[in-house]
């Protein structure tokens, strides 16, 4: 998370923060004016502020009408996109704010002008940049550069906004996420990444499952397994996705061919067929166990037809919560609660 100067951060004033929540009202204070980038940027406190506030935003809409009143948002995407442009779009306009779309994919950010001239004029007009960029860079390029909070709404090494809903997702289901036997199946990606870290966040026992040379990033495995240790929970790496199944209350895939990576589609397929989730994989799973998608999916591909349409699959769910959770995320960063009538939650 880039640092900005004191001068920067909106100001926040503790007794009129919006939710008396301790969690909450500590994430508000720190995060106002920050940027994300990656999990690893947030506390174990901080995630569970945001997915608290998500609950709280999704439950109380009409509260939070006003909150980011003539907030203006930028997203600059340099992929095409269905879930992330209108959860954040939707989720903005409803609290007040605008959301302004700049469509980059035949011109990725720093192709015409410097990524840091990007920054430092865009910053002049709006209140948070929202980014899906291929490279990971680019986001802490702009991020360095900007005086405004910047959001990584997807890069080619993490997906944090789409892991935060996946929980938020889990802690509906389950009650709570802490001990919770979470299973990653397939490609150890970006998605993958940051739902190790956001498992590890909140103390979910998490274990992935890839191809030999498809496992996810060393200092990403570093990383979580850090955390995860402090909060006393496991972050395990199998290559073999039966096993990874067993005993799993979550099973969750992703394509195994992400964008840009298309090239690459006919060397994957045979090597990633045995780890497609289908009814005998989700057997080995507990009967309550729910299936997961960050979606688009290939159906028949990493998972079939019957799995992701059973009542096991919360995939739509997870869709939806990605505007709830990114709006708790904005409110955050924007100090949009100071602007709320105070509520308990």
């Amino acid at each position: 998370m880039a640092s900005k100067t004191i001068l920067d951060r909106p100001a926040l004033d503790g007794q009129n923060a919006g939710i008396a929540d301790a969690d909450i009202q500590a994430a508000a204070a720190r995060l106002a004016g920050e940027d994300l980038c990656s999990i690893a940027d947030l506390s174990s406190g901080e995630v569970r502020a945001i997915l608290k506030l998500g609950r709280e935003v999704k439950s109380h809409p009409a509260r939070y009408r006003r909150a980011l009143d003539a907030k203006q948002m930028v997203l600059m995407f340099e992929k095409a996109s269905l879930r992330t442009r209108l959860s954040f779009e939707t989720g903005i306009n409803t609290m007040g704010g605008n959301a302004i779309f700049v469509d980059q994919t035949n011109q990725p950010l720093g192709e015409r002008e410097s990524i840091a001239d990007v920054a430092r004029n865009v910053e002049r007009w709006v209140d948070i940049i929202v980014l899906r960029t291929y490279a990971h860079d680019t986001i802490t390029e702009m991020a360095a550069n900007s005086r405004v909070p910047v959001v990584n709404a997807l890069s080619d090494f993490e997906h944090p906004c789409q892991a935060l809903a996946d929980f938020m997702t889990l802690e509906e289901r389950f009650g709570k996420v802490a001990g919770l036997n979470f299973t990653y199946v397939g490609d150890g990606n970006n998605v993958c990444h940051s739902l190790m870290l956001t498992g590890a966040q909140l103390g979910a026992n998490v274990t992935v499952a890839t191809p030999r040379g498809y496992s996810p990033d060393f200092e990403i495995v570093t990383r979580a397994r850090e955390i995860a240790e402090a909060n006393g929970c496991e972050i395990r790496l199998l290559q073999d996705p039966h096993a990874a199944a067993e005993g799993a209350d979550a099973i969750y895939t992703d394509v195994c061919v992400s964008m840009g990576m298309e090239h690459e589609s006919t060397k994957r397929a045979p090597i990633f067929r045995p780890f497609q989730v289908n009814e005998t994989l989700m057997a080995k799973a507990l009967p309550t166990a729910v299936f997961m998608h960050c979606l688009p999916a290939r159906r028949n591909a990493e998972v079939t037809d019957a799995v992701i349409d059973s009542p096991q699959s919360i995939v739509f769910d997870q869709a939806e919560n990605r505007m709830h959770a990114q709006k708790a995320l904005l409110l955050l960063l924007l100090n949009g609660l100071a602007n709320v009538k105070a509520v308990s939650c």
